[in-house]
């Protein structure tokens, strides 16, 4: 069978496969699962065109790395076969602990554990199918190999994943503001002292990049109304639960019991096994059956996300909102809502976001000059942008049901 395969992407075309061993990981079934995870979550409810998948997202993140290490080479940087092979199959698999609609649900089906965490254990568990031969790939991930450098194309402020997501869900949601110039990044791409460092004269492109990913934090990532739709779905998780240790009738699947009711410190054997049956598929279907539940919270919150009925605002503002306000939107929800005070926080709610673009003390960039010195990019870089990407944007939300 031949396994040297091209993917056509609507991002950058032809996408190759290029060992048997990465063909072979693509059709494992804890790879294949991707497709059926939203790399936006809930976002296709404001863009309608945000439908793309974790599955076509480490796609093309591979393809950038394989992009990467051909400059990288070029320019002399030692990279043998069985680092570069392994360089890929780790952001390939970086994303594979993200469960349904990705980071909207994060911590909410498994609360102890994150998605990278749960990334490496299922690595783990597929080395041991695979022989040993994802060892290497491990090792990049975690950051344990001896070529940094490596672990900074996977993981830094500007890798591969992040240049990848943001190109991509800047396409898909149509959202122009939001595109990157991924190949001149990586094509000023170089190593230093065993560090990825861009050459000087892609700065603008960096300046460029941040710009992007500012942008698509507050017009996409946390859009008002996307936004108010993972909280919802939150509430609804919530709900399940309350409902469950009280005894209280609601249609939950073995499997999603099973992560619902145990206290997961570690992602076990059994933890896997269940985790990797889940995905997208099993929360819309639970979401359609609870709006017919006989909770009045659980069937108004569900029917919020699976119709789009009776949706509530959402306002966001650089201020803290005043407790006056709050408690004067509670009494009106008390009000025309057949639901006690205990159950108000479902309805209304507040909370706190935050974005910030550049952190000089977080895998800091590096340029390097023709004259062979290393500087930091914010040293470098236009004071008034800098100042800019380095503040942190702190900004309140309050949701409350639309009718008031």
């Amino acid at each position: 069978m031949n396994k040297y395969k091209i993917i056509n992407d609507p991002i950058y075309g032809f996408i190759k496969i290029p060992s048997t061993l990465i063909f072979d990981i693509i059709q494992h079934p804890y790879f294949q699962r991707l497709r059926r995870i939203s790399q936006m979550g809930l976002s296709y409810l404001v863009y309608p065109g945000a439908h793309h998948t974790r599955f076509q997202h480490v796609l093309g993140a591979m393809h950038l790395m394989q992009t990467a290490i051909d400059v990288l080479k070029f320019k002399g940087v030692s990279i043998n076969k069985d680092e570069e092979e392994a360089a890929l199959i780790a952001i390939l698999l970086h994303d594979m602990g993200h469960g349904p609609f990705s980071h909207a649900l994060e911590y909410s089906i498994i609360k102890n554990i994150s998605h990278e965490d749960l990334s490496l254990a299922l690595m783990q568990k597929m080395n041991s199918e695979f022989k040993r031969k994802l060892s290497l790939a491990i090792d990049i991930f975690t950051g344990n190999y001896h070529k940094k450098f490596l672990t900074e194309l996977i993981s830094s402020q500007i890798d591969v994943d992040r240049l990848d997501y943001l190109r991509r869900d800047s396409f898909y949601s149509g959202v122009i503001e939001g595109q990157v110039n991924s190949e001149r990044l990586i094509k000023m791409m170089n190593v230093v002292d065993n560090h990825i460092v861009i050459e000087e004269k892609g700065i603008y492109s960096i300046e460029k990049f941040f710009i992007s990913r500012r942008l698509m934090y507050w017009q996409v990532y946390y859009h008002k109304t996307g936004l108010m739709f993972e909280k919802i779905l939150e509430k609804v998780l919530e709900r399940v639960q309350y409902l469950r240790s009280n005894k209280l009738a609601v249609s939950l699947s073995d499997h999603l019991a099973y992560l619902f009711d145990k206290n997961i410190k570690k992602p076990d054997d059994e933890t896997i096994k269940i985790f990797v049956q889940i995905d997208d598929s099993d929360i819309l279907y639970h979401l359609k059956k609870w709006t017919k539940n006989n909770d009045f919270v659980l069937s108004y919150l569900s029917n919020m996300i699976i119709n789009r009925q009776h949706t509530n605002k959402m306002r966001i503002q650089n201020e803290d909102f005043s407790p006056e306000l709050i408690k004067q939107k509670k009494a009106e929800v008390l009000k025309h809502f057949p639901i006690n005070e205990q159950d108000l926080d479902y309805l209304i709610f507040t909370g706190k976001i935050s974005n910030l673009a550049y952190s000089k003390n977080k895998h800091p960039i590096h340029l390097l000059r023709k004259n062979n010195e290393i500087v930091e990019f914010s040293d470098a870089s236009d004071q008034k942008i800098m100042e800019a990407f380095s503040h942190p944007v702190h900004k309140y939300f309050l949701s409350f049901p639309a009718h008031f």
